[in-house]
């Protein structure tokens, strides 16, 4: 249910959007012998979390349109306690779509509409089926 007191700065290759510093290295302290794996998963989680905010909070300032909610797909967005961090630390709903892999349907219908195939128009689809997470702190918290 804790990360241990692990941090974990996912900066490997280099820290980007949108810091743009490619001298940052990644780091991973904390650890001691009484860090499990799950101390490391959840830095883990919460290091892309707090990045993802840095990044939405420099495309709101740049923008000047405050974003009012986000879509997410993608393997890690199964995990409910990163949608609902990522809710919290954002301060707008987090809506992610039952359907996780959407790259990969958007994927398909590209080929299949360069290849002459009749795609689904998404003009009329129905809503995808979506769990939306919802902030559950305060601005001040």
């Amino acid at each position: 249910s804790s990360t241990g007191q692990v941090m974990f700065v996912p900066a490997f290759s280099g820290l980007y959007a949108p810091y743009w510093r490619n001298d940052a290295r990644g780091l991973i302290f904390g650890v001691s012998e009484e860090t499990r794996k799950e101390h490391l998963v959840k830095a883990a989680l919460e290091a892309v979390c707090f990045q993802t905010r840095d990044i939405l909070e420099a495309m709101n300032q740049d923008c000047g349109i405050p974003l009012t909610k986000l879509l997410v797909d993608g393997g890690m967005t199964v995990n409910n306690y990163a949608m609902q961090l990522q809710a919290d630390l954002c301060g707008i709903p987090v809506v992610h779509p039952w359907m996780f892999e959407a790259t990969a349907l958007g994927a398909a219908m590209a080929a299949g509409s360069a290849e002459g195939i009749d795609v689904w128009d998404l003009r009329n689809m129905q809503a995808v089926p979506s769990d939306t997470y919802l902030p559950a702190i305060s601005d001040d918290e």
